[in-house]
């Protein structure tokens, strides 16, 4: 069915079959729908064939069979497929849940918080409004009152202003908004932990419950509601199961009861115990949690009181990681009541399918089938194997395990939830296994039985018995979550928003479109370019370094950059250097002055020129 109906006429009959149940007054989730619609399918009784399409006669047909199906509230199968459908819905574990509330506080604080990180405060009273969020915010995200509560919000703002002035709203403003984010988580904080300390000295706190002697009343409380309800369910599983067998021994029983609907009865009933150990494995953890935080509480306020005492002034640096470590104690024990609370409403909103079988099968009813039968509890079925074993070396082709040879025999991961895999698909029972009698190790997967002829019978053709459970389990369909069958029905389950597979059924596979871009080099390069591998280069810049002394640094400035860089020369000083002689000597002679007359001629015809000696005489200078 899976690979020939579409997505488009599936939620076409879904939607077709949840209009038809509307009509006649039972409103249901499209999730129960879409499972019984492919339940109905799976079901090899109705004849449906997955391997053609189905034509228009077949999708009524079956609209009709999911219908009849879904409003036979005389059917246990029905209400074990709406309990597993509830569960699978409805049911966190303490990281899931946690994170869930984180993600809700921090949606509901954000406009909060986008109003104190994106003000810009100029004036005085804005700076006020500023300081008035802050102190909403550090109340709300604590969760130690209401902001309606006067009494509260003077307590927050007196605690705030011991750490946190309103002077330093100015700097706090200043801040980007990533630093501001953080500094509010941190008063938060802060102003927590004195509030609780000051609880803690009968100054104020009213507000404030005491969740460590409320988590001390109530765990024990649910805890006992999960083991009464477990208690229950075991009566319960361990009569239907009695009577299932007196059916099968005796043809004229089966008569009396085959109307019952008894195998039905068995299966939900062990639905419901698994789903109370899980949530009685969550409330014996938070016991566990709980225990331990109230010895580090107690430890971290009396550290606290020792470091304050009546001191009037107190270094910051030594009481604010104390107030730190308070605020995140309470914290915890703050998400602790978060967990009992989510775990009482799903101990109550399962007792409600567990009332359906005093409905089908009243008291009076019951106690008048079981007469003239023997009722054995679980543990009698164990005990009653003890002592029996499988002899190993009769399967010379199959591994046993066996406590003395297996280390961690106890965490051997267990088919089935643990029950016999021969009286499931043989009988139609959810018998207990006895891993005493020897754990059958087969493809990588481990069996347990409940007798030592069952093992036998099993490991002669395993792979014939557990296809005979997978067909047990497309007959009842609820099955496939009470037996972990999840790998061999993927192509159902992923369709119907199932649980995770460690948890139960298989949650769809989500798809969107996504792009991603890598950068060409993400890192900065590492490449060192004045590497040389050649030593003879090497030498080289050796000697050139060397030569530089001899060298003269020379440097030039202009006229458009002499005003923008600073400019410096250095050059190799000159030697101071001088000579001497005896005397000092010196020598001058007269100047020649000879003057030539008549060289430009005159009135006669021949020139005549006169040499007139004027230099005086060598004495005479």
């Amino acid at each position: 069915m899976a690979g020939q109906l579409s997505e488009r006429v599936i939620k076409g009959i879904v939607r077709q079959v949840g209009l038809e149940c509307a009509a006649r007054g039972q409103t249901l989730s499209e999730t129960l729908v879409a499972f019984m619609v492919r339940a109905v399918v799976l079901d090899p009784r109705n004849d449906f064939n997955m391997a053609q399409i189905l034509t228009e006669k077949d999708v009524q047909n079956l609209i009709q069979l999911c219908v009849a199906r879904l409003l036979d509230t005389t059917n246990p199968s029905l209400g074990t497929i709406k309990m597993q459908v509830y569960f699978d819905m409805n049911y966190a574990n303490r990281a899931e849940l946690l994170h869930e509330q984180q993600r809700v506080l921090e949606g509901k604080l954000a406009p909060v918080v986008r109003e104190i990180t994106d003000s810009c405060p100029r004036v005085q009273e804005e700076m006020e409004k500023v300081y008035q969020n802050i102190v909403s915010y550090v109340l709300l995200s604590s969760g130690l009152g209401s902001p309606t509560d006067t009494e509260a919000v003077r307590e927050v703002t007196a605690a705030l202003q011991s750490v946190f002035p309103q002077t330093e709203v100015t700097t706090f403003i200043s801040l980007n908004k990533k630093d501001r984010e953080e500094q509010l988580k941190n008063l938060a904080m802060l102003v927590t932990g004195i509030r609780l300390y000051n609880k803690e000295c009968g100054k104020g706190g009213s507000s404030i419950d005491d969740l460590p002697a409320i988590l001390n009343e109530a765990i024990p409380s649910a805890t006992q509601t999960v083991d009464e309800g477990l208690n229950t369910c075991h009566m319960l599983a361990h009569k239907y199961t009695a009577l299932v067998e007196s059916m099968q021994e005796d043809p004229h029983r089966y008569m009396q009861l085959s109307s019952f609907k008894l195998r039905e009865a068995v299966f939900s009933v062990r639905q419901h115990e698994a789903f109370l150990c899980i949530l009685l494995s969550d409330a014996i953890t938070s016991a566990q949690e709980v225990e331990s935080l109230n010895v580090q509480f107690e430890a971290a306020m009396m550290q606290l009181k020792n470091t304050v005492q009546d001191k009037i002034s107190i270094d910051s640096k030594d009481v604010f990681p104390l107030f730190l470590d308070l605020s995140k104690i309470w914290t915890s024990f703050q998400d602790e009541m978060l967990l009992l609370s989510f775990l009482t409403n799903m101990t109550n909103n399962l007792q409600e399918f567990l009332e359906i079988q005093s409905q089908l099968f009243p008291e009076d009813v019951l106690t008048s089938l079981l007469k003239g039968v023997t009722v054995k509890s679980d543990n009698e079925r164990i005990r009653e194997t003890m002592g029996t074993r499988v002899i190993a070396s009769d399967f010379k082709n199959q591994e046993w395990l066996f406590p003395e040879t297996t280390d961690n025999f106890d965490q051997s991961l267990i088919q089935y939830r643990s029950f016999c895999a021969y009286s499931i698909g043989v009988k139609g029972l959810t018998l207990p296994g006895n891993p005493d009698i020897g754990i059958l190790k087969h493809k990588g997967k481990c069996y347990v039985f409940s007798s030592k002829e069952a093992a036998y019978t099993f490991a002669q053709d395993p792979d014939k018995f557990i296809q005979l459970n997978v067909e047990k389990a497309k007959e009842y369909v609820e099955l496939i979550q009470l037996l972990e069958l999840h790998h061999q029905f993927e192509y159902l389950l992923p369709r119907v928003q199932a649980r995770i597979a460690d948890k139960g059924l298989m949650k769809p596979t989500a798809k969107r479109d996504s792009s991603t871009q890598t950068d060409t080099h993400i890192l900065p390069p590492t490449i060192v370019r004045s590497h040389e591998w050649n030593e003879w280069e090497l030498r080289r810049k050796a000697i050139k370094l060397a030569n530089l002394r001899r060298k003269i640094t020379h440097a030039m400035q202009t006229d458009l950059s002499h005003m923008k860089r600073e400019n410096c020369t250095q050059v190799y000083l000159p030697k101071d250097a001088s000579t001497q002689t005896k005397r000092d000597n010196s020598s001058n002679v007269p100047k020649p002055q000879i003057f030539l007359k008549g060289l430009r001629g005159g009135s006669s015809p021949t020139t005549h020129m006169v040499k007139v000696d004027l230099t005086r005489a060598v004495d005479e200078t």
